[in-house]
């Protein structure tokens, strides 16, 4: 039987380093966006990637909708536009900051992508259904995040344009009744990289603590004094995002 270094022989130390300052260093990007092509090799990458996510009994429900056409594009962000009415929910400094965060990405990016779900696409017995009947929203969802990280990789910003209106959107680009819209993204080179996620920098959340967000073996369960390592590890290791995202 192979030891765990044995079977983790191909990737490098530097490998593992790369992986952890992409996570960490990936943002929802608004307003950072530059009009520079993206190479078909690069964007050739990213879409391997993203089609490489994990998929609920293998049914690989997403499909990817390249939208570069100005008309189109003008379209969305209208519906973006009449859609952005939530600012309206936040009182005083919430509803300004919400304002700020409009996405102009939509027109100013190199490319948007709307990565859907095919309700349909499932084998003639489907996996583990009806136990998880959003299993494959779930799994087009994994696909954006294998995009995302891929895209930040390469050096390009991703944003995702969470307001918006699902049926205004699937007749704007002819989505067939059966297939859900899972998210639309802006991707293109950026001038700049935040160094914390936008919302976090201009004060709209914290960070949570995430030894506060840990239970054992029920709902809000304590540890065992053999399990309360792990929290003060997760202590100990509470720079490692920063250190990682500087490559240290």
């Amino acid at each position: 039987m192979e030891t765990v270094e044995q079977q983790n022989k191909n990737i490098s130390k530097d490998d593992r380093k790369g992986l952890y300052k992409t996570i960490f260093s990936r943002r929802d990007v608004r307003n950072q966006f530059l009009d520079t092509p993206i190479p078909d090799e690069v964007l050739s990458r990213i879409l391997y990637a993203a089609h490489y996510a994990p998929s609920a009994g293998f049914m690989q429900p997403w499909d990817f909708l390249l939208i570069r056409n100005s008309e189109t594009r003008k379209k969305v962000h209208a519906a973006f536009t009449l859609a952005h009415t939530t600012a309206s929910m936040f009182p005083g400094e919430k509803q300004d900051a919400c304002c700020d965060f409009k996405l102009k990405g939509i027109l100013d990016c190199a490319l948007n992508i709307c990565v859907t779900c095919d309700t349909t696409r499932t084998s003639p017995v489907p996996f583990d259904l009806p136990h998880v009947s959003t299993r494959d929203t779930y799994s087009s969802v994994c696909t954006i995040q294998n995009l995302w990280l891929a895209a930040r990789a390469e050096g390009l910003g991703v944003g995702w344009v969470s307001i918006i209106d699902e049926e205004t959107l699937k007749a704007i680009l002819e989505i067939p009744a059966h297939v859900v819209p899972v998210g639309y993204l802006c991707v293109g080179y950026v001038s700049h990289f935040l160094k914390k996620p936008e919302m976090e920098n201009d004060g709209w959340l914290p960070r949570l603590d995430i030894r506060n967000l840990i239970s054992f073996d029920r709902w809000h369960g304590q540890p065992e004094r053999s399990e309360a390592g792990i929290l003060q590890q997760l202590k100990q290791d509470a720079d490692f995002p920063a250190a990682a995202q500087e490559g240290e």
